[in-house]
């Protein structure tokens, strides 16, 4: 199949020829509006409305398969909801009509106008009495029984994967889905759905490297929004106690199956709560949803069942990490961490503090045990620079993540709203930054001022939303569920 810049093929200029036929007749090879009456879906499943009864639909679509019989065709329509079969016959089409239909290739897009019926064979077919070529596809589809496999070229010419894989059309109908039920659950708990800046003068609400860009007008360095966290909670200061937002992240990371620089999570805050709301949220949010979804609490994601069913395994992170390593990681010296690193085959960097070789072990021994839906709690303050310390251990923050096939979903905390304690993890992290850590958090002034009038004790929670659709549609990679992946420019 020929790409921009490549020599077009002998078919590419058989199908430019087709095109100078139509316009030679007159018509036009990219038609204007067609109305349709029905979508493929809508026919079968009223199948009984329409047979027999000289009821006339209009349908559109593609061309997926073409069979030709003299003075006579089937073809296969293909919409955004199905396929359902046409018959093109010359003595109804008229023969001009038919000279036309003639021209129609594999691929181009059509409208359809008659009454259904069924064949001998048993199949709902439409008697075309019209046919208008709507737009004339130049490039041939991929071969039909092996259809479009390839990954990379999926991912590139992603309307190439969804015209020919009914597979990646379903994923993205239940992400939508997915993402509706969200707002549905959140809506009637009283939640408000919020916009909040993709550029921001400070990045913050998460430890991660920001990608840069630059406003003209203003002169100005901006940088696109690492999370939405800090403004949602400047909203919760004014007085909005519920609110959520669905938004885009960008971080400047490595790709892989689990990453992707630009992703969606949903976000949300609600006043006079806390972790353990948050995890109560999550819990009826999450399960609820597979149910609806599913019509069970059980899946199975790449081989893994996973249960849903509330209520949800809590593990403590010092603890777990105390029974499989063998030490108290909020005790252990800096030199048994790193000892205990070297044991465990992690890379790490000197500069590295407690709280990094906890994440560390946290991924290597505790993540890979946590199949079903499980809360993961307590972490060190260190890594959570936003969250509420404990008050019976100050070097905890009350916060969880989620875990579910060994994937991390979630993250919630008690926020943090004491603003002299904000100030001091904020000038902690400036130290980190300076020497070296680029994820680590910019002072921002503005929100600390907006602590200074007020936040109430406040539950907020995360969710990343591409991982979900990947659990929940059974796909192995975060780049099946986005549908234009970051990927690498291709050379040649």
């Amino acid at each position: 199949m020929a790409s921009a810049g490549e020599n077009k093929d002998q078919s590419y200029l058989e199908r430019v020829e087709k095109i100078d036929f139509f316009r030679e007749k007159g018509l036009d090879p990219y038609n204007g509006r067609f109305l349709r009456t029905h979508s493929v879906a809508e026919i079968k499943e009223r199948e009984v409305d329409f047979l027999d009864k000289d009821i006339e639909v209009g349908v559109a679509g593609r061309i997926m398969a073409l069979r030709r019989h003299g003075k006579a065709a089937f073809f296969d329509l293909q919409d955004s909801s199905g396929r359902i079969q046409i018959y093109a016959k010359k003595d109804v089409l008229g023969e001009e009509k038919y000279l036309l239909f003639s021209k129609l290739d594999v691929g181009d897009l059509v409208g359809v106008r008659g009454p259904v019926f069924k064949t001998r064979a048993g199949e709902l077919t439409v008697l075309a009495k019209d046919l208008v070529l709507l737009s004339k596809c130049l490039r041939p589809l991929p071969e039909k029984w092996h259809g479009l496999k390839d990954v990379e070229v999926r991912y590139r010419k992603r309307y190439l994967d969804l015209i020919m894989n009914e597979r990646t059309r379903q994923v993205f109908f239940i992400r939508s889905r997915i993402l509706k039920e969200i707002r549905t659950f959140l809506d009637q708990k009283g939640f408000l759905e919020v916009e909040t800046p993709m550029m921001q003068v400070i990045p913050g609400g998460a430890l991660a490297r920001p990608f840069k860009t630059f406003h003209n007008a203003l002169q100005m360095e901006l940088y696109l929004r690492i999370a939405p966290e800090l403004f949602l909670k400047r909203l919760v200061v004014g007085g909005f106690e519920k609110v959520y937002e669905i938004n885009r992240n960008f971080r400047n990371e490595g790709i892989s199956t689990r990453h992707n620089p630009e992703f969606t999570m949903l976000e949300l805050y609600e006043a006079y709560s806390d972790y353990q709301g948050m995890m109560e949220l999550c819990e009826e949010l999450l399960s609820a949803l597979v149910l609806k979804l599913t019509g069970s609490y059980e899946i199975v994601y790449q081989g893994l069942k996973v249960d849903f069913t509330p209520p949800w395994r809590k593990v403590y992170l010092i603890d777990f990490l105390r029974k499989k390593l063998g030490i108290d990681v909020l005790e252990a010296s800096l030199d048994e961490l790193r000892n205990k690193a070297q044991e465990l085959q992690i890379a790490f960097d000197d500069k590295w503090d407690r709280g990094k070789f906890v994440n560390e072990f946290l991924e290597k021994v505790v993540q890979p045990e946590l199949i079903n839906p499980t809360f993961v709690l307590d972490y060190p303050v260190e890594i959570s620079p936003l969250a509420k310390a404990k008050a019976s251990d100050p070097r905890i923050a009350e916060r969880f993540e989620l875990f579910i096939a060994r994937e991390e979903l979630g993250n919630a905390y008690s926020e943090l709203n004491d603003p002299f304690e904000q100030r001091k993890r904020f000038e902690q992290q400036l130290l980190k930054r300076e020497a070296g850590d680029m994820e680590a958090h910019f002072i921002d002034e503005d929100y600390i001022e907006a602590l200074e009038y007020g936040m109430p004790p406040t539950g907020g929670l995360g969710i990343g939303i591409d991982r979900l659709v990947m659990i929940l549609t059974d796909s192995p990679s975060i780049r099946e569920v986005i549908l234009f992946p970051l990927l690498r420019t291709r050379l040649g």
